[in-house]
């Protein structure tokens, strides 16, 4: 695969996966949308659709890798270059932005009215008045639409949420390629890897909202950050590195766990 090849395939598959992962979570989130409290099955089902619109879209260009924790699997279990691996992270954090920016427009005006609503802006207000001043952060009333958090914030069992449900991911991925005489599963791969991601949301998605994908989680927590959001709230970095760090070392462990069991 050429360079440019990797940037246009990882770019644009991961601007698509995180516009209808987002957009889920944006549809089950704000007021004013038709999806509004769906709930969790909506959520986990919505990100395995666009984990499976992703990787069809740049499988063809770019292995559709769409996350740097299955490019570093891949790059210890040895098909991906070590040198390819920067490109491959930078353009998946690149079209991670991308994707959370376009469902912010799509969700203009729904971010607005929900954002500017007494109720969920009043009951912000009152949060942050009786906030312990010792303790983490508080999120945003959105942060959830573009990046995760836990639901009891402990670090080491944060991590290892991720950790374990990254190995699952990435280890079921590479194994793929045992199948057919090992050729792999071709385009049917997508669709194992989109169930497999619900999978994952369903049995160990509960503790932290499974990032199991460092651009997922960091890229589109940069652009809540930045974008101009009424009464949005901290973009809670103190536990950001935790979605970043814990699928790195799990798409490790699972290249490594590969080579060991299966090579």
């Amino acid at each position: 695969m050429s360079s440019s090849d990797i940037f246009i395939g990882e770019t644009i598959g991961t601007a698509v996966l995180i516009l209808l992962g987002g957009g889920v979570c944006a549809a089950v989130t704000l007021k004013h949308s038709k999806a509004r409290n769906a709930g969790w099955l909506a959520i986990t089902f919505g990100w395995g659709f666009a984990v499976l619109a992703g990787a069809y879209l740049a499988g063809g260009v770019s292995g559709a890798h769409l996350n740097p924790a299955v490019t570093i699997g891949l790059a210890i279990e040895g098909g991906t270059r070590w040198s390819d691996v920067p490109l491959y992270i930078g353009s998946q954090m690149l079209g991670a932005m991308i994707g959370a920016a376009l469902v912010w427009l799509t969700y203009y005006g729904q971010f607005r009215a929900h954002m500017t609503d007494p109720e969920i802006a009043g009951a912000r207000s009152g949060e942050e008045a009786v906030a312990d001043p010792a303790s983490a952060p508080k999120a945003g009333p959105v942060l959830g639409i573009f990046s995760t958090g836990p639901e009891i914030r402990h670090a080491v069992q944060n991590l290892v949420t991720e950790i374990i449900a990254t190995v699952v991911l990435v280890l079921v991925i590479l194994t793929e390629g045992l199948n057919n005489d090992g050729n792999g599963l071709g385009t049917l791969g997508a669709l194992v890897t989109a169930l497999l991601v619900v999978g994952i949301g369903l049995s160990l998605g509960g503790p932290t909202g499974y990032a199991i994908n460092p651009a997922r989680d960091l890229g589109p927590r940069i652009v809540h950050a930045l974008l101009p959001l009424p009464n949005k709230g901290g973009s809670d970095w103190g536990y950001a590195w935790i979605p970043v760090v814990g699928p790195l070392v799990g798409g490790a462990i699972a290249g490594g766990l590969y080579n060991v069991a299966f090579a």
